[in-house]
């Protein structure tokens, strides 16, 4: 999925400078950005904030959307580079089209990885005719500098392992839980798990105390380590926990992210993610004249125009404001 916006705001993110090593309950409240005609998503990475949870750099939250008479997620094809986009989705259908020649529709718990490594583009639709409501997360990892500049390539998996315990369904999205193993490629430690919570359940998930994490709420009241995390916000948990007390005050959805705290510094603007101010220009100019990125075949519409660099400068800091 593409940063729409017209005038994107560099993020400079990455290092360990301002990761907590300990236990906390940071809440975070989600932007609010129109994403083509008829979606608005919640934007909950890069935060105000904070800019990275472990490798996660990038976290839109949208739905349930009502789309039977709309034309429901459309976003033309764009470019991305340096980053793996994660399709996560709980009601309706997303169809996938990229440059390598990839086509593939997502469904609710199936997971769609693409690796853009050196650069891709894709679009991503509602499929005509689609079902009533849409209801997803997208999400990017940011890609370490010694896989940067892989071989572009996209991956579906509609069965995934699923971790269970008495009112707890924990599917694996990337990474390990509790000895179960996504298929997805990873590049960094990394984990990414959908925790479905039956009302009442009141369980404790076993984590690695040398990661950071954050849940997204996805549905229905739940806490986190004590916690209220209504749809659509974001709890960061910080580094150091062996484990994560989870209990639903109705039927709920919630996302795990989490990962080792990522050590290199980043330049995150619009749809790429570089190591230098050079590394963003580049890419933007490669868009603008057809170079590098593929092209999309099938997608009725014209490519996302990039918009114009920002008068700031574009420098790596670290994961914070």
């Amino acid at each position: 999925m593409s940063n729409l916006d017209r005038e994107p705001v560099p993020s400079e993110c990455g290092g360990r400078g301002f990761v907590v090593a300990e236990p906390v309950r940071e809440l975070l409240s989600p932007r609010r950005v129109r994403l083509g005609e008829s979606t608005e998503v919640r934007r909950l990475l890069p935060n105000l904030g904070r800019r990275m949870v472990g490798a996660w750099c990038f976290v839109d939250h949208y739905g349930p959307d009502d789309i039977a008479d709309e034309p429901g997620m459309q976003v033309p094809p764009h470019p991305h580079m340096g980053l793996q986009t994660v399709s996560w989705l709980h009601e309706g259908e997303v169809l996938h089209r990229d440059s390598t020649g990839s086509l593939r529709t997502i469904r609710p718990r199936q997971l769609g990885l693409m690796t853009s490594g050196r650069a891709i583009s894709h679009s991503e639709e509602s499929p005509r005719p689609h079902q009533r409501f849409l209801h997803g997360a997208q999400l990017w990892v940011a890609l370490p500098d010694t896989h940067r500049h892989v071989e572009p390539h996209f991956e579906h998996h509609p069965e995934l392992p699923v971790v269970t315990a008495p009112g707890l369904r924990a599917t694996l999205i990337l990474g390990e839980v509790d000895g179960a193993r996504s298929p997805g490629t990873t590049y960094t430690p990394i984990v990414g798990a959908d925790l479905a919570l039956s009302r009442g359940a009141d369980v404790r998930l076993p984590l690695d105390p040398d990661f950071e994490y954050a849940v997204l709420a996805m549905s229905g009241e739940s806490r986190v380590d004590g916690v209220p995390v209504l749809p659509g916000s974001m709890l960061y948990l910080g580094c150091g926990r062996t484990e994560l007390p989870l209990r639903a005050e109705s039927d709920a959805g919630l996302m795990l992210l989490g990962g080792e705290p990522f050590a290199e510094e980043l330049v995150m603007w619009w749809n790429f993610i570089g190591r230098s101010a050079e590394d963003i220009v580049q890419a933007r100019q490669d868009w603008m004249e057809g170079r590098r990125f593929g092209e999309v075949q099938g997608y009725d519409g014209a490519p996302l125009p990039a918009p114009e660099l920002p008068t700031v400068p574009l420098k790596p800091r670290g994961n914070r404001r």
